[in-house]
């Protein structure tokens, strides 16, 4: 692939892995998607993500660590404190303010799982008082939850296998979460469903600490490219997304 010449500088590099090795930090649920990786049977990882994280580990030539964490905010928080390089998280302006973005690979929407005891079918219908509305805590679908729910709030859980377990055992009637990620829960929380329409759209982005215009320069140059030679539309493919669509 061809990188931009500020992705190549030496310093680039060493702005983008100061320790030399590209850590990575990737967000574990039990089951794989667009966003979240789950453990493999061989100890390996599935999901977009493991796959974006070893091409730019590849295509920088260094070797690769991963950090697993429960949710987003988690890998928001060490990316700030520098204890990982990069990550792909869901955008909001609270997350600008302290993190750099480089281009999104996945447009997605929020929306909720309700339970079948409740009898909603529509996001509107969520919004009532006394309704146990679960959402990860410190993600930006948490937040926006968080604005656009009146009568309810929802309440913080920390990963989303915390959520899946409240909702089976009827300790929740509601689950904020991706659409795309949402579609593997319905069939762990039986009769569960999840509604029409949503309430946010963001994109899902690669993202790098503040203040490392050369490691953003690297990034934004190797997912641009990704996605212009096919390799991001391969990887969907790979783990059974081809239906969903690449961000432009």
């Amino acid at each position: 692939m061809t990188i931009s010449r500020p992705a190549q500088d030496a310093s680039a590099k060493a702005e983008l892995a100061p320790t030399g090795t590209l850590r990575v930090g990737l967000i574990e649920a039990p089951s794989a998607g667009l966003i979240f990786v789950s453990r493999a049977a061989d100890g390996g990882l599935d999901g977009v993500t493991a796959d974006l994280g070893a091409d730019l580990a590849r295509q920088v030539g260094l070797p690769l660590a991963v950090t697993l964490f429960p949710n987003s905010g988690a890998a928001a928080a060490a990316l700030q404190g520098g204890t990982i390089d990069v990550s792909f998280m869901p955008v909001d302006a609270a997350r600008r303010q302290v993190l750099d973005f480089g281009p999104g690979y996945y447009n997605l929407e929020s929306t909720y799982l309700v339970s079948g005891a409740s009898g909603i079918t529509d996001v509107a219908q969520v919004d009532r008082p006394g309704f146990r509305v679960l959402a990860i805590d410190d993600t930006t679908t948490f937040r926006a939850s968080a604005r656009t729910l009146v009568h309810t709030q929802p309440i913080a859980v920390p990963s989303v296998a915390e959520a899946v377990n409240r909702m089976r055992t009827g300790q929740a009637d509601a689950f904020a979460l991706s659409r795309d990620t949402l579609r593997p829960v319905v069939e762990q929380v039986p009769s569960s469903r999840i509604v029409s329409g949503g309430f946010q759209q963001t994109q899902v982005a690669v993202a790098v600490p503040k203040g490392r215009p050369g490691a953003l320069a690297y990034v934004t140059a190797w997912l641009d490219d990704a996605k212009q030679t096919g390799v991001v539309r391969r990887i969907f493919n790979a783990r059974g997304f081809d239906g969903d669509a690449v961000a432009p």
